[in-house]
């Protein structure tokens, strides 16, 4: 029996849900579904690069063998045989990572949100390079804290900026591997003068790593937390080198630390798939990836000559962008009074999309700057879309 009533109840949210804002770039990839459009807006992986009979002979495999326990509940901090794979992996330049270090998660967004909840309280100061990742200021802000650009310039995050801002920080965020959104990469001897920097000042750094197995060059360069297991906060994620689909990332930190957050991912969602898990460490454990990651470092790398090659031709000289080394995104620079969010409405109107570049900024917008990702369009597309933007860009001029 259907219950009339005749006082509609008034919803009364929280405080912290009247400030959730909605992902601008998830917001752009409703309208480039439409299959007409040339999008060079999502950070999404190839599917040509999901290696999808591996896997399916991974879960018959999984299934068959083990079904019973793929299917129970997990421990929260994740699959043992698989968080010794990602330890042996990460323990490298004479670190030592052990088991016990990693917590696996539900993607590194998870990560992210988990980190928020365990060290930012409220009008916490949290330093971020500028751009940043529009992900982590986005799971940082729900925690309300006081976002603090770092200086960048062409080759990333300056450490000796450090010391003008990082008294009272809660944490440093910076991804120096082939970044989202800028393409840029970290140097060997930045890594070491950013470890140092946070160490002398006591200032935890979180790592972030999605893209570092995606050089097209080959080996990347040492990783940060193998510099200083103590004091450097790694997240990874097989997201882009299997699959977004099995949601699966991992968090390497102090045990102190990741007891912390074991205990509010029991509070978030008890464990993660321990099915996932299990194939995941059934696709990895005999060297795959090893096979498998070059294969995606050719088809990117390839892809993102033609489009440096395509904008070398087509875009006006008043216009600067990065060349990235590996991963993902090629960052553009407009002459200053062309607005990136105005010319991704005309753009849309050419069927063509980019994401602007202001909602990667956590202070002071750059308005003059996009995005563009390469990785999920063929060659004959690129060429066809970033001739279209070129000629929308010189109409500015």
């Amino acid at each position: 029996m259907k219950i009339e009533n005749p006082n509609p109840i008034q919803w009364r949210f929280s405080e912290r849900a009247t400030q959730l804002q909605s992902s601008f770039i998830r917001e752009i990839l409703k309208i480039t579904q439409q299959p007409e459009i040339i999008s060079f807006a999502g950070g999404l992986p190839s599917p040509a690069t999901f290696p999808v009979d591996v896997m399916k002979e991974a879960f018959d495999k999984v299934l068959t063998d083990s079904g019973k326990v793929a299917l129970q509940y997990g421990p929260t901090d994740g699959y043992l045989p698989l968080r010794q794979w990602i330890a042996d992996r990460l323990s490298e330049g004479g670190a030592k990572i052990v088991p016990e270090q990693v917590l696996m998660v539900s993607g590194s967004q998870q990560a992210l949100d988990l980190l928020g909840k365990v060290l930012i309280d409220e009008g916490s100061k949290v330093l971020v390079e500028t751009p940043s990742y529009l992900g982590a200021l986005q799971a940082f802000s729900v925690y309300r804290p006081e976002f603090v650009s770092v200086q960048t310039d062409d080759h990333g995050l300056v450490p000796e900026s450090l010391d003008n801002v990082a008294q009272g920080a809660r944490l440093l965020y910076a991804l120096p591997n082939f970044q989202n959104p800028t393409g840029r990469t970290l140097s060997l001897e930045r890594r070491q003068q950013l470890v140092e920097t946070c160490a002398r000042l006591g200032l935890p750094l979180i790592e972030d790593d999605p893209y570092g197995a995606l050089s097209y060059k080959g080996a990347p360069l040492p990783k940060m937390v193998a510099m200083n297991p103590d004091g450097v906060i790694y997240m990874g994620s097989f997201s882009k080198v299997l699959t977004p689909g099995i949601r699966l990332g991992y968090v390497v930190a102090p045990l102190g630390l990741i007891r912390r957050l074991e205990l509010a991912k029991q509070a978030s969602d008890l464990h993660t798939s321990q099915l996932t898990q299990m194939v995941v460490h059934h696709v990895v454990k005999d060297g795959f990836l090893d096979q498998h990651i070059p294969t995606i470092r050719q088809l990117y790398g390839d892809q993102c000559q033609v489009m440096l090659d395509a904008m070398d031709q087509h875009f006006p000289q008043a216009v600067t962008w990065t060349r990235p080394e590996g991963g993902m995104f090629i960052w553009v620079t407009l002459p200053k009074h062309i607005d990136a969010m105005a010319l991704l409405d005309e753009a849309i109107k050419h069927k063509v999309a980019f994401v602007p570049g202001s909602p990667f900024y956590a202070n002071s917008p750059e308005t003059h700057t996009l995005r563009l990702s390469f990785v999920t369009v063929p060659p004959e597309r690129i060429r066809a879309g970033i001739e279209i933007l070129g000629k929308l860009i010189a109409s500015k001029l």
